[in-house]
């Protein structure tokens, strides 16, 4: 059992996730007139979109970059988490309407219901909504995930409804969770466990990790399904940043003492410390604003 000095706050969230993209402006189509985000800023060669003040992807203009091998470490999906069963509706209508092959599948997985989709430039995309949690069902410390089936067309009868449609780009989305692609899991477990301070939520065999702060099901996933053996990235196109947000400049603290005790090189600004996973994943955790 770890002490709470060796883990992260239990008031952790996942912050906007980073796209290095061939593409901006097609990208950015995708993820504000299907995905139903707001283009909150537009910068040279960047857009942030999100909800309201709350970015959850920052595109970043990168057309001299290639695509990376489908077996390299990165992004699995940026999963999206939106607040009721009718704003998942409504943005699963939506991405279905506008590019309707890029469904890969969905699954009620009783913690949440799930839909994924790949973007116009093969990053995985997860949108879903929690169950509440006191659904939710622990064992020995482990959540009980599942992946049952989910008949899209059953949930968007059930779900779609008019006043969520008309009221997608008010209502609250964030990066509920991002899932990554990565060489194996023990060494995702030393480092996203042991060294960064999240708890492990659920195992799947060797194949899959979930990890998270604060008793959520997960914040991060790791897994080898398509990446088995995989080493550190190259410059592609694809993930460019993990953003996690932790409470305030003392956890910020805690957190670079940590990483600092266990050799992992760091930057650290006093309001930002910035890293790498084993498999050059770029990750930045800094207070919640």
């Amino acid at each position: 059992m770890e002490s709470t000095q060796d883990l992260l706050a239990a008031d952790t969230r996942m912050g906007a996730v980073s796209l290095r993209v061939a593409d901006l402006d097609a990208m950015t189509a995708y993820y504000r007139d299907a995905v139903t985000l707001s283009v909150l800023r537009t910068e040279a060669g960047r857009v942030v979109l999100g909800r309201g003040t709350e970015p959850v992807v920052i595109l970043e203009h990168a057309p001299e970059m290639r695509h990376a091998s489908p077996s390299s470490a990165g992004l699995f999906h940026t999963a999206i988490l939106f607040e009721t069963e009718a704003d998942l509706a409504t943005a699963v209508w939506s991405v279905a309407s506008r590019h309707p092959g890029t469904f890969t599948g969905s699954a009620d997985h009783l913690v949440s219901q799930a839909f994924y989709f790949t973007d116009p430039e093969r990053n995985g995309v997860e949108l879903y909504t929690d169950r509440d949690r006191t659904a939710w069902s622990w064992t020995h410390g482990q959540v009980e995930m599942a992946s049952l089936q989910l008949d899209p067309n059953r949930f968007l009868r059930d779900h779609l409804d008019q006043t969520a449609v008309d009221e997608a780009d008010r209502r609250p989305a964030t990066v509920g969770h991002v899932h990554l692609s990565v060489g194996d899991i023990p060494s995702a477990r030393t480092f996203y466990v042991e060294r960064l301070g999240f708890e492990t939520t659920a195992e799947l065999g060797g194949s899959a990790l979930f990890v998270s702060a604060g008793g959520y099901h997960h914040h991060m996933a790791m897994n080898t399904w398509n990446s088995r053996g995989a080493g550190r990235r190259q410059q592609t196109l694809g993930l460019g940043l993990v953003r996690i947000e932790v409470p305030g400049l003392d956890d910020l603290g805690a957190l670079g003492e940590r990483l600092d005790f266990y050799g992992v090189p760091t930057s650290d600004d006093g309001r930002t410390v910035r890293f790498e996973d084993p498999w050059a994943n770029r990750i930045e955790v800094s207070p919640a604003a």
